[in-house]
């Protein structure tokens, strides 16, 4: 009796080792991207008016500056940039040049402006109702830009 116990006990695992394994799925698996990449392509007008409202609540205008500047001249090493947005859109316009940078938080209908230094290359770039702002200006004395869509 042993034996034909030890026989079908050896017989038996044989037989279940033979089987494997199988997963049986009836969904297939989800595919997560690695990794997400932000691109200018993806910046949308909810991510522009996010920023705009990041930035409005710690911004400090130039306002006195600027209306010096337009009304005396500039006989500093300083001048104006000012932006007046027509548009139905909030904007965030960023202004980089040599050893400078600064983002300006438009609103929509209203005038942004800067003091920069005199006499540099400037990227004026930015973000309005979905239509990309870019532009490159060497700035020596006082400039407007009028911004519609």
């Amino acid at each position: 009796m042993k034996k034909t116990f030890l026989f079908y006990s050896f017989a038996l695992a044989i037989f279940l080792n033979s089987c494997g394994t199988t997963s049986y799925r009836s969904t297939p698996p989800v595919k997560r991207p690695s990794s997400t990449i932000p691109s200018r392509a993806n910046n949308s007008a909810s991510q522009v008016e996010m920023e705009y409202n990041t930035l409005i609540k710690t911004y400090k205008s130039e306002t006195a500056e600027v209306l010096t500047d337009l009304l005396n001249g500039s006989d500093g090493d300083k001048t104006s940039i000012t932006v007046e947005n027509k548009s139905r859109c909030n904007m965030v316009l960023t202004i980089s040049g040599n050893n400078y940078f600064k983002k300006i938080p438009i609103g929509a209908n209203k005038i942004g402006t800067a003091m920069v230094p005199k006499n540099q290359n400037y990227n004026l770039s930015g973000m309005l109702c979905n239509s990309v702002y870019q532009k490159t200006k060497f700035v020596t004395t006082s400039y407007n830009i009028t911004l519609s869509n």
